[in-house]
This record gives C-alpha cells, sequence and structure tokens, in this order.
C-alpha cells in the first residue's frame, strides 16, 4: 500500500515540492443536479484560498455582495462582509446536517461547509494522505472501459473533514488520479467522482475538471445527471 501511495505521490509532484506549498488559488465553475436541489441553482463562478496546511477555505463569488468572503474551518464556518464584520455564522457545521436527505434544502452556511471541506480534499489529494492518521488497503484492480485501475481505499483520521470515513481512490498505470469513490455523510448519497484534465502547476499536478455522478451496486451512472461539475479555470500555487 505505501509503494502504491508514494507513486501517486510522486506522480502528482511530490512530497518535497509538496510542502514548500503554503496555499492553492482557484477560480472555477460550480453547478449541478444536487446544487439546484439544495436551493443554488444555476452556474456558479466563485474563488477559494485553500491552505494547504489546514482544513481552512476561503470562498468568495458564491452569492451577495461579491466582496463577502464564506469561511470554511472543521469547527466553524461563517460570512463575513470585507470589513471583518460576521454576518452569519455556525459553530459544529457538520452537525447542522443531521436528518438531511437528498432532498432537505440547505442554507448558505451549510453550502460553506460542504464546498469549503470538499474543495479542501480535492486540492490537497494525495499529499494529505501523507499525514499522521491515515489507513491504506490496496483493493483488487477494477476494469473501466479499456483500462485497469489499481484501487486504494482510504481510511481518514476522526479530524479530518471528509465526505466520509472510508474512501477509494483510482489511478492508471501512470499513476494519476482517475476517480473517487465515497458515500457522502451530509448528502445520504453513493458518487463516484471522475478526474480529468491533469495541469502541472509550480510542479505539482491538479485534476482541472471534476464531475461526480451517482453509484449503483452496478456502478457509477455516467450516462445519468451529474450531481455536482467542478472545472477550475485557473490554479494559482503560492509558496
Amino acid at each position: 500500500m505505501a509503494e502504491l501511495l508514494d507513486a501517486v505521490i510522486t506522480a502528482h509532484g511530490g512530497l518535497d515540492r509538496w510542502n514548500a506549498v503554503r496555499s492553492v488559488d482557484v477560480t472555477f465553475n460550480f453547478s449541478g443536479g444536487l446544487l439546484d436541489l439544495k436551493g443554488f441553482p444555476g452556474h456558479h463562478r466563485p474563488t477559494a484560498s485553500v491552505d494547504v496546511k489546514q482544513p481552512r477555505v476561503v470562498l468568495q463569488r458564491l452569492g451577495g455582495d461579491p466582496d463577502d468572503r464564506w469561511i470554511f474551518t472543521r469547527d466553524r464556518v461563517w460570512i463575513e462582509r470585507r470589513d471583518g464584520w460576521s454576518v452569519e455564522e455556525r459553530s459544529d457545521p457538520r452537525a447542522a446536517f443531521a436528518g438531511h436527505v437528498r432532498e432537505t434544502p440547505w442554507d448558505r452556511l451549510h453550502l460553506t461547509y460542504f464546498l469549503g471541506y470538499a474543495l479542501w480534499n480535492y486540492l490537497t489529494a494525495p499529499f494529505l494522505f501523507a499525514w499522521q492518521g491515515f489507513n491504506f488497503q490496496e483493493l483488487d484492480p477494477h476494469v473501466e472501459g479499456r483500462e485497469t485501475w489499481r484501487v486504494l481505499e482510504v481510511t481518514y483520521p476522526d479530524n479530518i473533514p471528509a465526505h466520509t470515513k472510508t474512501q477509494k481512490l483510482y489511478c492508471d498505470d501512470a499513476f494519476m488520479l482517475k476517480r473517487w469513490d465515497y458515500e457522502t455523510d451530509v448528502l445520504g448519497g453513493v458518487a463516484a467522482h471522475y478526474c480529468y484534465d491533469p495541469v502541472t502547476v509550480e510542479g505539482i499536478v491538479f485534476p482541472t475538471l471534476r464531475r461526480v455522478v451517482r453509484r449503483t451496486p452496478d456502478g457509477a451512472l455516467l450516462s445519468g445527471r451529474t450531481s455536482f461539475v467542478l472545472d477550475y479555470t485557473n490554479v494559482e500555487v503560492r509558496t
């Protein structure tokens, strides 16, 4: 397992280069059927600044005043004005999803938490898995189309906010991430998350297009409706 993870990390730029990174800033297009269902329809083009050393993301242009900052941390989310005045906030934000099903509408703080932890995971993987507390198991290879992908099951430590505790990562023969399977605890859904169009920025490789679809026991529903799509139009690495 360690050899596979090491190979994936190396293929995406390596730990030495990653450890010099302080934050990753992205501009992205964000839409999807579940976003519509949750009360945030249409296409959004926010920005995000992701602190890669701790779970913290600052989002802007998600709605309302474009200067508002929608801030995610593990234990608190809030929306503040340009002058730093907090207009909405919530402690223990994950608890606010208790009892939710797919059709339960969200408020702005629900969206801040969900998008914040999701982006933080997406933009720090696979380097995040080198942190203390993660456990791994390599599973049987997976055949998708004409390709055979290796599969790594990852179990998260309790202090890392994520979709769910145990997830599966799929990589191709070049050790590039291709797919990510998980249950979404705060949504009650089962997802397959596909990674496309990798680009290299300051020596770090990022998939710039991510499509999330529903998953059944028979496999991912690629021909079905897209739950979420994220398209990074600009990626900046800050050291």
